[in-house]
């Protein structure tokens, strides 16, 4: 059996980001990843979108490690050349009635330190962005894109720099929480390619297994399924409109319940893509439903009726692990240390969602200052 001081289940951009902060404090740290390649699941099938932080409830997890975490982010870009682009983004009332959600979006980012917000008139927001229609809208200069991939190569390269180490095709089918020469918890794995089969130990465990963490969690012998939240899958699909661009910067609807509406962004070509709605899905299923184009251009004619007609095309879906389920309040970033479940040196991420990628770096540093003592 081999032995590590510190095993992060999950190579998606928490896990990688979890991993850096713990091998620059000096942890031995193995990555275990089921899948061939780094971050194929919610990390790579999301907006890229650099949150400012001005949409989550006050006091949440989610609000103040958005905030920081994106001045992390941006640093973080700028130091390691990732390439990104601060293109600001509009937040767009297509009707009276929503103009309040637009005040109650100003008021919760003041509470969370989001201060350059601006309003904006219907017509001054259309004189910025000729082909949009609204009533009223919000400015937001600190919203951004980023090259999702590019970050967690820079997150992974930083971790193995460091001495972290990865193994890809390595599933945990099982796992205990154990006192066997040193080690708090034995796992068992699985070589994807091989089939063959190897038990790991460690001291620390991470499970930044997003859309597995539940299963991971729940297959621990010792730790109590009643620590373990109920997982709601929202699938969300992206569709693209091809050539010139009709806008310069993000255009968000209100939000929406169980998401941020169907929204404009622009990757760092340039190109128009819109998305994610929201398909409560029962299990996971990342097939693109060439139906929901219909509502995609619905929604987005709300705020851009020169979109042409059959100019949608299906491109690729997500998946979010949301902790509410639907017509519920959205739930918050969970992260539980032995505060909550009660077992040393074990950190349970659950829920990890938008604005995960924004606030990857934040949340890498909560989960080692529960981890390491020495942090400050």
């Amino acid at each position: 059996m081999e032995a590590v001081e510190t095993i992060i289940v999950g190579a998606g951009v928490v896990g990688l980001a979890i991993a850096r902060a713990l091998a620059m404090r000096g942890h031995e740290v193995v990555v275990l990843e089921a899948a061939e390649a780094i971050g194929t699941e919610t990390s790579s099938r999301n907006s890229e979108v650099i949150h400012a932080g001005i949409y989550y409830a006050p006091g949440s997890l989610k609000a103040r490690l958005c905030v920081k975490g994106r001045r992390q982010l941006v640093a973080y870009a700028r130091d390691h050349n990732v390439p990104h682009r601060l293109s600001g983004k509009l937040i767009v009332a297509t009707a009276r009635e929503q103009e309040a959600a637009l005040d109650t979006i100003v008021e919760r980012a003041k509470v969370a330190g989001v201060c350059d917000l601006v309003r904006l008139s219907g017509a001054e927001a259309m004189a910025m962005e000729p082909a949009l229609s609204c009533t009223a809208a919000l400015l937001s200069p600190s919203t951004g894109i980023i090259d999702s991939h590019a970050l967690m190569l820079a997150l992974l390269g930083d971790a193995e720099s460091h001495g972290a180490m990865l193994g890809l095709n390595t599933r945990v089918v099982s796992g205990r929480i154990a006192s066997e020469d040193g080690a708090c918890f034995v796992l068992e794995t699985k070589d994807a390619a091989s089939g063959e089969r190897f038990t790991l130990a460690a001291r620390h465990l991470v499970n930044a297994a997003g859309l597995g963490a539940q299963a991971l969690a729940l297959s621990l012998e010792g730790l109590h399924p009643s620590h373990v939240p109920p997982l709601f899958m929202a699938r969300g699909s992206y569709f693209a409109v091809e050539g010139k661009p009709a806008f310069s910067r993000l255009v968000y609807p209100v939000p929406e319940p169980g998401g941020l509406g169907v929204h404009l962004t622009l990757d760092l070509q340039g190109n128009m893509r819109f998305g994610p709605d929201v398909e409560w899905i029962a299990h996971k299923d990342y097939h693109v439903n060439g139906a929901r184009r219909t509502h995609f251009a619905r929604e987005i004619s709300r705020y851009w009726p020169a979109l042409p007609e059959d100019a949608l095309h299906a491109t690729y879906c997500g998946i979010r692990p949301k902790l509410s389920g639907p017509g519920e309040p959205a739930a918050d970033f969970a992260i539980h240390g032995s505060e909550v479940h009660g077992v040393d040196g074990l950190v349970n991420l659950f829920g990890i969602e938008s604005p995960g990628l924004t606030a990857s770096l934040a949340i890498a540093e909560e989960v080692a200052l529960r981890l390491d003592e020495r942090s400050p």
